[in-house]
């Protein structure tokens, strides 16, 4: 038995050191890049809570949501890794909602719905029974660009543990499109608020009006927001750039002599401040509220190098 035990003891040694050899005393240098996803559990998503006034389910979107990207990294001195990483996710969410007729026809606030067919009390409320019911779509997307910066541990030559820090840019969109019937193409090209002409957009007034109702309508609009006469529907984007952060652990196994694997865990947080959200990318929004993109993030790696 004592026998077996010291057989034992012998070749345990040997059997770890088989399996990989010790990380080298000198400094070692090398790198490698591959596809990286990043898997990240929000908290929210901005502007969720407000679309479902839309007739939108936000547990919809995905969630983890995917960021698709590539990552590299290289050694700069001893321990110290220095690498960089891009990646873009998407999420859209939809509805196709009925459409009913409504009018005020007493004295209550608010849309009053029948409790019987012949209810006095209700307002008038008729189905819409058209082909052309409006549809409703949201779609939030992440853009990142970073840095990363991490400190190498070494196990073995082929497996390793490291912490660090990646630090870039953010970048959300969201975008909200609301349309009814059918997209065509001509019609995705026509100015939405009438005729071109020499560079000059004629608003149509119909033609049924008599000249002094029609010079009374025009004097009312003068002013005023013009409402568009023509058009597929409307696209709403809003977007907010912001400073991200995402401390992390990582492992990394090389399996072969130039592949490899790497798993890293941390914490997403960005922060976009109040009154930085744009709409459709050129004006600010100047009520917007404060909004956060944070969650607990895995990001997986299969790269080639060393």
């Amino acid at each position: 038995m004592l026998k077996k035990a010291f057989f034992i003891l012998q070749l345990l040694p040997l059997l770890l050191k088989a399996q990989s050899d010790l990380y080298p005393i000198q400094d070692y240098f090398g790198g490698g890049i591959g596809y990286s996803p990043m898997y990240i559990t929000l908290d929210s998503i901005p502007g969720a809570s407000m679309m479902s006034s839309l007739g939108l389910n936000t547990s919809n979107f995905d969630n983890p949501f995917i960021v698709h990207g590539g990552e590299g990294f290289t050694h700069i001195a001893g321990r110290w890794r220095l690498g960089g990483y891009a990646g873009l996710g998407s999420s859209r969410i939809s509805n196709i909602m009925d459409v009913y007729f409504y009018q005020e026809t007493n004295d209550s606030l608010g849309i009053q719905l029948p409790t019987s067919i012949l209810d006095p009390n209700s307002d008038k409320i008729v189905q819409y029974e058209g082909s052309f019911r409006p549809t409703v779509s949201a779609k939030f997307s992440f853009t990142l660009g970073a840095i990363i910066l991490e400190y190498v541990v070494p196990v073995f030559r082929d497996l390793e543990i490291s912490g660090g820090a990646l630090m870039g840019v953010g970048r959300i969109n969201v975008s909200i499109d609301q349309h009814a019937g059918d997209a065509q193409w001509n019609n995705l090209f026509a100015n939405m608020y009438g005729t071109v002409a020499n560079g000059v957009v004629y608003y149509n007034v119909d033609s049924s009006y008599t000249p002094t109702e029609a010079d009374s309508i025009i004097s009312s609009m003068q002013g005023t927001v013009l409402a568009p006469v023509i058009g597929y529907g409307g696209l709403t984007d809003l977007s907010g750039t912001f400073f991200n952060f995402q401390p992390y652990i990582a492992v990394k196994w090389q399996i072969m002599d130039r592949m490899g694997l790497r798993l890293s865990l941390g914490y997403n947080q960005g922060t976009i401040g109040p009154g930085e959200w744009y709409l459709n990318d050129r004006k600010p929004i100047a009520d917007s509220p404060k909004s956060s993109l944070q969650g607990l993030t895995i990001r997986t790696m299969f790269y080639f190098g060393l």
